[in-house]
């Protein structure tokens, strides 16, 4: 079966850090760009943060700018989301979106309305004390 599978959340108290990870099932992920978006209760989905499939591109939201870092390491084909200085409005579930399209983050982070060639199911991230 093919599918994305994101791991790594969990309960982290202000200022900590996490680091999320984006694994392909059935499939590698050295031909997709990555797309992570988080969706908090009651919110709609946003984009955080975008790589493309040679890694020449990144991009990350305003909101997460300097505290966020994407990453991908080919041999392992995972996709990490390196995420410090954590903040409660950092929490929700976070989801990785993979495309094979070139142009995937060029310029920014695309949005979720885009057609996505896989989406994962979705990892919680709580920041509190």
């Amino acid at each position: 079966q093919l599918q994305l599978v994101e791991s790594g959340g969990g309960l982290v108290q202000p200022g900590g850090s996490l680091r999320l990870s984006c694994a392909a099932s059935g499939f590698t992920l050295d031909y997709y760009a990555i797309v992570w978006f988080r969706q908090a209760p009651g919110k709609e989905r946003e984009g955080v943060s975008c790589i493309s499939r040679s890694a020449r591109r990144t991009n990350y939201a305003d909101s997460v700018k300097g505290r966020f870092t994407i990453s991908r390491d080919t041999a392992k084909s995972t996709v990490y989301l390196q995420m410090n200085s954590l903040k409660p409005e950092d929490t929700a579930v976070y989801y990785c979106a993979a495309d094979s399209a070139y142009y995937i983050c060029s310029g920014s982070v695309p949005p979720k309305s885009y057609a996505y060639d896989y989406w994962g199911r979705g990892t919680q991230v709580t920041v509190s004390s």
